[in-house]
């Protein structure tokens, strides 16, 4: 893990501006069971001129142990939003890890007014305990 990657995030990609924050679930973990919950809120902003739409996702997420695992869909939440220029589109979401630290990144795959698709990156950021990284 690199220190310049924190739990924050912030993208730009063609106009989509992905921002990223992340906290740990302490009630919903479960350390002596290798059970490390963490929520992540998401805000996409379209910054560009033209409508886009969320078709899928694509995370990636590395453990310490540096297990990696792929997740791909459909949508996010359910959904596959629209997201006209200046507005926004938030949701929250959850990752599990079997251990205490890790780190995620991906990219949305979105479609354009104009019949543009392209993928919008979504910037690395820190799944991590409170205060366990100095």
């Amino acid at each position: 893990m690199t220190q310049s990657i924190r739990e924050t995030s912030t993208a730009t990609t063609d106009g989509v501006r992905v921002d990223v924050r992340c906290r740990y679930l302490d009630t919903q973990s479960q350390p002596v069971s290798r059970r490390y919950v963490f929520a992540y809120r998401i805000r996409i902003q379209n910054e560009s001129n033209v409508r886009v739409q969320l078709l899928s996702r694509r995370w990636i997420i590395t453990d310490s142990n540096g297990k990696v695992k792929e997740i791909t869909g459909a949508g996010v939440v359910g959904e596959q939003p629209i997201i006209y220029p200046g507005e926004t589109y938030t949701y929250e979401s959850s990752a599990m890890l079997e251990t205490s630290n890790g780190v995620m990144r991906g990219s949305y795959a979105m479609h354009s007014l104009s019949g543009r698709t392209f993928d919008a990156e979504i910037a690395p950021f820190l799944l991590t305990l409170p205060h366990s990284l100095n």
